[in-house]
Formats: structure tokens, sequence, C-alpha cells
């Protein structure tokens, strides 16, 4: 039978027998509430972090130097003693005395009279009178009123419910796939190739060769030709990491918004509009034509001429001319070459073969563990119990 069925049943039997065995309903009602009443509980994500120990190793580069022999060529500048001959050219000044013959305009002064007559414009005023003809606008007033339509806006107060949209954040937790590089260290060989050297002349002994154009076989005469030699290539054992790509869930906990939707009461003002009459004076003005007359005076202007006779003095310059003659030393210059003789200095440079010792650098690569502690993030599912919402207990007291 269902343990609630049996509760109820219980209940009911004790609120009926209570005024008999001297217990009052409430308190029946209350000894049953354990039996009905179960605690609830909700689940809730909470994260714990673990730690644990993780061994990782780093690289430490070392420079190592190696000695070897290096040859080079030193220049080695010295002064030397030359000689320069050159042609130069020696300036010789001659001066003789030439007659020279040359005309001299000399200014000669005269008085003369011209006729600087001029007309003089004068101008003559004279007044008349005449009549003009002009409409002039006399402004007469009027009362009149006129229907005038205005709105009016009055405010009735309306409550109504209002759909009020928030978000709330909800945690989900979903696994994230990473990639961890767990490789390792390897050793590779690089080959380093040989270096050619120049061509030098060398003995050849005979060789036998094909000519390319018969096809024949034929032998190459001993002599002496230009041969480049190339050194042989070196290997080298170098550390390399090899990487090894591997998969890993990892549990990430992110809040995702929901949109949840309430009614709120909302108190509305509203404006309504009513349309109203009134009766609006307005003054209106016209204006009457009227015709009328004037005397206006005119002034005019008239231009007399008169002749003003004026002789002025001018002063006339004219030039006559006269010829002078006069000595005039004049210097001629004529050049003369001579050879000289100029000593001069001159750095010379030879070419000095030295041989020294030098370090070359290389780089060596050594890994070096290393231990730390991390904290790992994990997700647990922790039950947590709700207050009992039992309506019969709550009225118990």
């Amino acid at each position: 039978m269902n343990p609630k069925t049996i509760s109820r049943s219980l209940l009911a039997l004790a609120v009926a027998l209570g005024p008999v065995a001297g217990v009052s309903p409430a308190a029946a009602q209350c000894a049953s509430c354990d039996a009905c009443c179960e605690p609830a509980y909700r689940l809730v994500c909470q994260t714990v972090y673990d730690e644990r120990e993780v061994t990782s190793y780093r690289n430490v580069c070392e420079t190592v130097y190696d000695e070897r022999q290096v040859t080079y060529q030193k220049p080695v500048y010295e002064t030397e003693r030359r000689e320069r001959r050159y042609t130069v050219s020696r300036p010789v000044s001659e001066t003789k005395m030439v007659e020279r013959r040359y005309t001299v305009q000399r200014p000669v002064y005269e008085t003369r009279y011209r006729d600087a007559s001029y007309n003089v414009v004068r101008d003559v005023v004279e007044t008349s009178y005449r009549d003009e003809c002009y409409t002039v606008q006399r402004p007469v007033c009027e009362t009149r009123y006129r229907d005038e339509c205005y709105t009016v806006q009055r405010p009735v107060c309306e409550t109504v419910e209002h759909a009020q949209v928030r978000t709330v954040m909800r945690p989900v937790t979903s696994y994230q796939t990473q990639v961890v590089d767990q490789g390792g260290y390897v050793n590779q060989v690089s080959v380093t190739p040989g270096t050619s050297s120049w061509p030098r002349l060398r003995w050849v002994g005979p060789q036998a060769t094909v000519n390319p154009a018969t096809g024949t076989a034929q032998v190459v005469r001993p002599g002496l030709a230009w041969v480049s030699t190339q050194t042989a290539p070196q290997q080298q054992v170098q550390t390399v990491w090899k990487p090894n790509p591997v998969a890993v869930q990892t549990p990430v906990t992110h809040y995702v918004p929901q949109q949840v939707t309430e009614r709120v009461p909302v108190q509305v003002t509203r404006m309504v509009s009513e349309q109203r009459v009134r009766k609006v004076p307005v003054q209106v003005t016209r204006m009457v034509s009227e015709q009328k007359t004037r005397r206006v005076p005119v002034q005019t202007c008239r231009k007399v001429v008169e002749r003003v006779e004026r002789q002025e003095p001018v002063r006339v310059c004219r030039m006559v001319s006269e010829e002078k003659v006069c000595q005039v030393p004049v210097t001629t210059c004529r050049m003369v070459s001579e050879e000289r003789v100029e000593p001069y200095d001159v750095r010379v440079c030879r070419m000095v073969t030295e041989t020294r010792t030098v370090q070359q650098p290389r780089v060596e690569t050594r890994q070096v563990a290393e231990t730390r502690t991390v904290r790992v993030p994990r997700t647990v599912m922790v039950r947590v119990p709700i207050e009992s919402g039992c309506s019969s207990c709550e009225s118990a007291g």
C-alpha cells in the first residue's frame, strides 16, 4: 500500500477521534506532517580543484668556442718619391701710348614761348515748376469675428500590464577538446656540403675523353690546366624536437543567458484630444486709394564755355658736337711657356699574408627538468536541501 495513502488515513482518523482522545485537530495534523512532508533536494554544480605535479623539460643553450686557423691578406702601405713635369704659361705685360679721337656733345640753352590757352566750362542753374499727380493709400480699420478651432489634451490614467524581459545566467558544463604536444627530442644528422676553391694552374696527366661531335675516343695530352678543388662534406648531429599531438577532453563550465518574461503592472497616463470652437475678434485694415496733385520745383543745369588766353616761356636745350684728341695708355699681355719639375709622394699598397687563430662560436642545446604543481578543475554535482513548503505545518505554527 502507498505510504502517502496510509498517512492520509491516519490523519483523518486523528481528526475524527481528536475530541474523544483529548488531542486537538491541529496537534494531530502536525504529528502526521513528518510522514507527508518529505525533504526535497536540488542539484548544484560546484567546481573542485585538484593539485597535480607536472614535470616539464626546457631547453638550455650554451655557447662553445672552437679554435681554427685563418689565413688572410693584410695591406701594408709605403710612401714612394716621384717627379712630375708640367708646362706653365707666364704672362708678360707691355704698355704703349695710343692717340684717340672722340666727339663731345655740348649743351646750348634757349628761351621760347608756347601757347597755353585753355577753355573754362561754367554751370548755370535755372529753377522751374511742374504739376505732379500721385496716389495716396489711406488705411481703413474694421473689426470682424471668426471661428477658431483648437484642440485640448485631457489626461486619462489607466493600469496596463507590461511584459518585462530579463536575462538569467544558467551554468552549463561542456567538454572541450584540446590538443597537447607530448613529443620528445630525437637526434637528426645534417650534412654540410664542402666548399670549392678558386681555380688554380696545375699539371694534369693524360686523360681519355670522348669527342661529342664524332663519338670517337681520344686522349688529351698532359699539360697545365685550371683546376678547382672541393673539400669533403661534414656531418653534424643535432637534437630536434619531434611533436606528438594528443587530444585531451577538458571540462569547461560556462554560463548561458536565458530570457525570462514577467508581467509587471504599469500606471499609464494617456492624453485624449478634444476639439473646441471659440469666437476670436480680428482687426482688419484695408487701404483706400486717393488721387492728389502737387507743384514740384525742377532745377536745370546749363553749360557755358569761356576762353582763357595764356603764353608760357619754355627753356629749350640743344646739343652742339665738338671733336677732341687724347693720349691713352694701352697694356698688352702675352703668355710665355716655361717647363717646371715638381716632386710628389705616392702611397703604394702591397699585400702581406698572415695566419692567426680565431675562436668560432657553436651553440649546444641540453634539456633541464622542472617540476611544478598545477590545479586541475573538475565539476561535482552536490545535493542541497530545499525548505519544506507544507501549508498545514505553517498554519499550525
